[in-house]
């Protein structure tokens, strides 16, 4: 299409090769759940997921992107995204971001969570709830919707609807977005956050998508610290990120991130996933 960057369609068989990228995702994330606790460095969870990534014969594609120091990326409370790994504590109360990648056979899986070590504050429980509620009403929107600008809509419905119903008005920040993937971790189309004006390329079986809310519990305004990774808050306020990589089918969705294929939390949305293995 006239105006747009090119997109990378996968045959079923290379989503397949996907897949395995993201499995290797999906069990950094349950490494790093499971290690990380108050009196942990971010350097120690980076070492968790460097370990997970060898034993599965994988690479981390964040490592040496474009110099990034790194395997994953630790963000903690007022960081939203791209913290580097490093000295910094853990301490009870943090919100925790760890957004993890891993290429498989030239392959790339990229996805994101959001803990708040215990003690939570019950604001901090809400802001990650509604990201990653906003997440998978975003991925629902690829397998219900015609254009890509409906996962956007999607993802700011769930905000306006946390204000409307709480009274607490949350921030989508706009200048990280989502993203294709394939050979590349980073490639076409951008997946939006919010509702624009230009409704997106047509939905088509062969896309493999990014879905990537960062939500603030401030002002999504921010800014990037000296390391020029790091994002922060410019009000200080706490914030959460959710992603999976998402494969479009002749039948369905398929959540390459997810153990599930995400079929429980698309199911409570009424939406079945389609698989391929």
């Amino acid at each position: 299409m006239l105006g747009r960057e090119r997109i990378e369609y996968k045959t079923p068989d290379q989503v397949r090769a996907m897949r395995r990228a993201g499995l290797v995702v999906a069990d950094i994330h349950a490494a790093l759940r499971a290690a990380a606790a108050p009196g942990m460095t971010t350097a120690d969870l980076d070492a968790v997921a460097a370990d997970v990534l060898d034993r599965a014969g994988a690479r981390s594609n964040f490592l040496g992107y474009q110099g990034y120091p790194a395997h994953v990326c630790i963000s903690v409370n007022e960081e939203i995204v791209h913290g580097i790994p490093g000295g910094r504590v853990l301490r009870a109360g943090d919100v925790v971001s760890f957004d993890c990648g891993a290429v498989v056979a030239g392959w790339h899986g990229d996805a994101a969570f959001t803990l708040v070590l215990d003690p939570a504050d019950p604001a901090d429980e809400l802001l990650v709830r509604t990201t990653e509620r906003a997440m998978w009403a975003g991925v629902a929107a690829l397998a219900t919707g015609t254009r890509l600008g409906e996962v956007g809509a999607a993802v700011e419905d769930v905000v306006d609807d946390v204000a409307a119903t709480t009274g607490t008005r949350l921030g989508i920040v706009e200048e990280y977005v989502g993203h294709g993937i394939g050979t590349a971790m980073h490639q076409p189309p951008d997946v939006l956050n919010y509702r624009a004006r230009d409704r997106g390329p047509r939905l088509r079986p062969g896309m493999v998508l990014c879905v990537e809310p960062m939500i603030t519990a401030g002002s999504p305004v921010n800014d990037v610290l000296a390391d020029d990774w790091t994002v922060v808050t410019r009000d200080g306020s706490r914030a959460a990120h959710y992603e999976h990589t998402v494969a479009l089918g002749p039948a369905g969705v398929w959540v390459l991130t997810a153990p599930d294929g995400g079929a429980a939390a698309l199911g409570e949305l009424g939406v079945r996933v389609a698989p391929l293995d």
